[in-house]
């Protein structure tokens, strides 16, 4: 049976924290917080780090944390789904990243660590070559998973490449969904960065931003197949999207319960209505971070790597 949500995660806690000038080219939602020292910075997003993995653990979350390696400059380390993915059969994807400071938040002895947690690697399939042909494909960040149903929903943009798309759907059977979408910056429609910043996708809903896709064909083919697969779609706002209402991961407790983990600011920008709907299917898990969203330009669902592979036997 093929599993949408996970009780396991690996999160990777933030050594080197600060706005990546890498990455701002064309991640908007970053801004500089000019008051805040470099070591006042990473104090922040490090306690907002820890109280993030306390409230998921005190839900009943297996929560895999790994510190940043010291001796890497890599601000954006705590952002680990963008390099990597787990699968159910027991692969593991690792994917090229536009930034080059951030290629050095990829690491080997994840492997044994997540080995060493009774997980089962069987192959690993490794993208990373295309970065020499300024080719990218960041992961579950630019790729938003129907794991049950084999659609890979992609936005398109310098971080999400076509042709490296469905070659990772050939390779792991699924069904490429694609479309662009847009957010307002200066009066200009430019190309949202990552797919999970407007789309999250539950095993019973989705949380979208429907008017970030301009064109109204593509707009109407993401729901029809949203509800196709019997997928109750919750609208947001581009403002929502601003707060990072979009930047969301359904999970589940190791006693069976169903969570959406989101940031308090996120959360805050919902519509009682909004939030009706998602308790329908869901219990609501969030905590602020707000330090992480200003300088990183992500969020809770960024932070999360969901960890798939088959357990071994004891």
């Amino acid at each position: 049976m093929k599993r949408q949500i996970t009780n396991t995660v690996l999160m990777i806690r933030p050594v080197h924290f600060r706005m990546n000038e890498q990455t701002a080219v064309n991640n908007y939602y970053q801004t500089t917080i000019k008051s805040a020292s470099n070591t006042s910075l990473i104090s922040k997003a490090q306690k907002e780090f820890d109280s993030f993995v306390t409230a998921l653990r005190s839900h009943g979350l297996r929560v895999i944390v790994l510190d940043d390696r010291p001796e890497t400059d890599t601000p954006d380390a705590h952002f680990p789904n963008n390099w990597i993915s787990f699968h159910q059969n027991g692969d593991i994807a690792l994917y090229p990243m536009f930034a080059k400071n951030r290629r050095a938040e990829r690491r080997s002895d994840v492997f044994d660590i997540i080995e060493r947690e009774g997980f089962a690697i069987n192959d690993i399939i490794d993208y990373t070559s295309a970065e020499k042909q300024s080719v990218f494909l960041e992961g579950t960040g630019s790729l938003v998973l129907d794991r049950q149903n084999r659609k890979a929903y992609c936005a398109l943009s310098p971080r999400a490449d076509e042709s490296l798309l469905i070659e990772f759907c050939e390779d792991f059977e699924y069904l490429p969904v694609i479309f662009t979408a847009y957010q307002s910056i200066n009066d200009q429609r430019l190309p949202i960065y990552h797919t999970n910043v407007m789309m999250c996708l539950g095993e019973d809903f989705s949380v979208i931003c429907l008017d970030a896709i301009d064109d109204k064909k593509e707009r109407k083919i993401i729901e029809n197949h949203l509800k196709s697969d019997n997928k109750e779609i919750i609208p947001i706002t581009e403002t929502q999207l601003t707060q990072f209402a979009g930047n969301m991961i359904q999970l589940e407790s190791l006693s069976g319960n169903k969570l959406l983990a989101m940031s308090t600011s996120a959360y805050n920008s919902l519509s009682q209505k909004q939030k009706n709907t998602i308790e329908k299917y869901v219990q609501i898990v969030h905590s602020p971070l707000d330090t992480i969203e200003a300088c990183g330009g992500g969020s809770a669902r960024c932070m999360i790597a969901e960890v798939f592979l088959p357990e071994t036997e004891s």
